[in-house]
């Protein structure tokens, strides 16, 4: 293990950075408690001459706690049901998942 890798672990085991989550596969019956850090950047989107900010919700999950999430999965945080709209993203390491969320 490198030492980046020791690194993410010790931030997603930080009460102050990282939330509790559970995923629920939405092929199988499969579920798995998790820990994901949460980003909420504005998306511009063009639309002819016209600039749209939209909100997003997104999270980092580490690859060793979920190893292969797919659109359609479902993420709980809390009170909060939201789903994986999009295709999964690696980071370069290869130790983080990007994944882009919308309400359940």
């Amino acid at each position: 293990m490198n030492v980046f890798a020791v690194a993410m672990d010790c931030i997603y085991a930080n009460p102050s950075m990282a939330a509790a989550a559970l995923w629920i596969s939405a092929t199988t019956s499969e579920e798995r408690t998790i820990r994901v850090i949460r980003r909420a950047p504005d998306r511009i989107t063009e639309f002819g001459a016209g600039r749209f900010v939209s909100d997003t919700m997104m999270v980092d999950v580490r690859l060793s706690d979920l190893p292969d999430p797919r659109p359609g999965d479902l993420i709980v945080i809390g009170t909060d049901s939201l789903t994986i709209q999009a295709e999964p993203i690696r980071d370069r390491e290869r130790l983080i998942w990007a994944l882009d969320l919308r309400p359940a």
